[in-house]
Parts: structure tokens; C-alpha cells; sequence
């Protein structure tokens, strides 16, 4: 479980995020949601411990990150926005690499690399270098990396930014078989046909705040809208507007 309370941080005049909390369940999967300088970005990266908060707490599984950000890192596993592969190496050699510097031995290493690299559907590109990937590819491989040690929690960055129709099912299909393993999975997006899909609670940032956090179905109540993207536009719009 992945609790934020009461998140703060500011780059000079501009408060990027400005008080913000959610939680996020074990079994569900939280879409977080916002408009490009929302903060969503910035409130990810203090999640994984990237960027400290200038105030407010994360706790991952009860732990507090400020406290203890060694365990916490142990507890997650994180698709940022920059995949972050090394191109010299083959999926398999990024995978491995993973593992060893969490201290997972050799054979458990290879029981956990190839669940993974046979629920992504990915033994065709296993020993190809990195550089020249496809996004899928990239994709795929960075997840697999960011899950080999196992983690209770998974953050996913736009997962499906830039897929085809059929990766993007297939990344879908693998978040819904998390949840089913009892994980805790936090995402964001843009689009609103995954989130509909996918999510369990959807969290919606706007100017650094949380407007919204609500299930699919509260949401499009809350806003008297049928259809979820009509509802994020008047959630953000609303909130937008109170800022200026």
C-alpha cells in the first residue's frame, strides 16, 4: 500500500505540488490523473524517492520514505517517464543486472526473469541489445527490470505511451494480472480509455491539488458527466479556473 499525506514541493516561485493525498490500495489499481504540469510527474518521483518533498510524508507498506528510503526502494517497483535502459546490453543482461544489485541469487534470479519475460511476452527479443528497440520493446524490458526482485508495489509512468494496439493490450492484460496477485498497482495516463478500463480509484491532480478521488463511476456522478473524459475536462476546468 502506498500512502501520500499532505505532499508539498516548489521550484522557486512555482509550487508544483501543493498538498497532496491519496492512497493507494493493495488489489486495486489507482489511476493518477492530471493535464501536462499538473505535478503528476514531480508527485511519482517523490513517491519512488527520486525527489525529496519539501514537506508532507510517503509511506510504502507502513514504512516512511523519508525515514527508511532503502526499504522503500525495495518495496517498489518503478516504469518512470525516462526508461532508462542500457543500450550496449541484451533485455536478458538488463534484466540480470537488476537482480544482482538487489542481491537475488542466481537461480532464483532466472525462475523470476523468465515468469516475467513469458508474461510480457518478450523470449523473441531476450538477447538482442537495447539500442533499436521498439517502444513496446523498451517498455517491456523496463518493466521486467523494475519487477525482478518481486515487489508488492508497481508505479507505472504512462506504460502505454507510444504502443501499438497490441502491445497496449498485452501491457493491460499483465497490470490486471498484478492486481489479481494481490499488488498494489499506481498508474498515470492520458488516455481515458484505459483508465475506464483499468482503474479501481482514479486520483485527479490539477494545479499541484488533488480535485478528485473517487472510483470511476463516483466521478462521472460527481460531475453529472456520462462519459469519463468529460468528467476529467470539468474536474480540471473547475479547479483551473479557482487558480487563475
Amino acid at each position: 500500500m502506498i500512502e501520500v499525506k499532505d505532499l508539498h514541493k516548489a521550484f522557486g516561485e512555482v509550487k508544483a505540488v501543493d498538498g497532496v493525498t491519496f492512497s493507494a490500495r493493495d488489489g486495486e489499481i489507482t489511476g493518477l490523473l492530471g493535464p501536462n504540469g499538473a505535478g503528476k510527474t514531480t508527485t511519482l518521483r517523490m513517491l519512488y524517492t527520486l525527489m525529496k518533498p519539501d514537506s508532507g510524508q510517503v509511506l510504502v507498506d507502513g514504512i516512511d520514505a523519508a525515514v527508511d528510503p532503502l526499504a522503500v526502494r525495495r518495496r517498489l517497483g518503478v516504469l518512470p517517464d525516462a526508461r532508462g535502459l542500457y543500450k550496449r546490453l541484451t533485455a536478458r543482461e538488463n534484466i540480470e543486472y537488476f537482480a544482482r544489485l538487489h542481491g537475488i541469487e542466481t537461480r532464483l534470479m532466472h525462475q523470476r526473469r523468465d515468469k516475467l519475460v513469458d508474461a510480457l511476452e518478450m523470449r523473441d527479443i531476450l538477447d538482442r541489445r537495447t539500442e533499436g528497440f521498439s517502444q513496446g520493446q523498451r517498455v517491456k524490458t523496463a518493466i521486467a527490470r523494475a519487477l525482478v526482485h518481486d515487489p508488492r508495489n508497481v508505479i507505472l509512468d504512462e506504460p502505454t505511451n507510444g504502443l501499438d494496439v497490441m502491445a497496449t493490450r498485452g501491457l493491460r492484460a499483465f497490470m490486471r494480472n498484478l492486481k489479481a496477485e494481490g499488488r498494489c498497482v499506481l498508474f498515470s495516463s492520458h488516455i481515458m480509455q484505459e483508465v475506464a478500463m483499468l482503474c479501481d480509484r482514479i486520483v485527479v491532480i490539477a494545479a499541484g491539488r488533488v480535485v478528485a478521488d473517487e472510483t470511476p463511476d463516483a466521478l462521472r456522478a460527481q460531475t453529472g458527466e456520462a462519459n469519463l473524459e468529460d468528467a476529467f475536462v470539468k474536474l480540471i476546468g473547475s479547479e483551473e479556473g479557482l487558480a487563475a
